[in-house]
């Protein structure tokens, strides 16, 4: 897994960035954050309610957030590694 997409989606979506992020979600390998970022674009982009706008950007942080917490930390990694020698 490339944490790298996860990280500038991050900060191509506090930025609103969306020309940005539209590039990154044609070239990322994950479905579901190219299918995140689709939705915060176009609601970005076409929807009038900031409501909505909203709920997209959080579905999409919630998302990064969730992928952040599934990928440990090299250091945390060597930190446990260590202990356990």
């Amino acid at each position: 897994m490339d944490i790298t997409d996860y990280d500038k989606a991050l900060y191509y979506t506090h930025h609103c960035a969306c020309i940005d992020l539209s590039v990154l979600m044609m070239k990322t390998d994950d479905d579901i954050l190219a299918k995140r970022i689709e939705k915060f674009v176009q609601a970005f982009i076409r929807e009038t309610e900031f409501v909505k706008v909203k709920e997209a950007r959080d579905h999409l942080l919630t998302y990064i957030d969730y992928v952040y917490q599934m990928e440990p930390v090299e250091d945390e990694t060597a930190a446990i590694s260590s202990t356990l020698d």
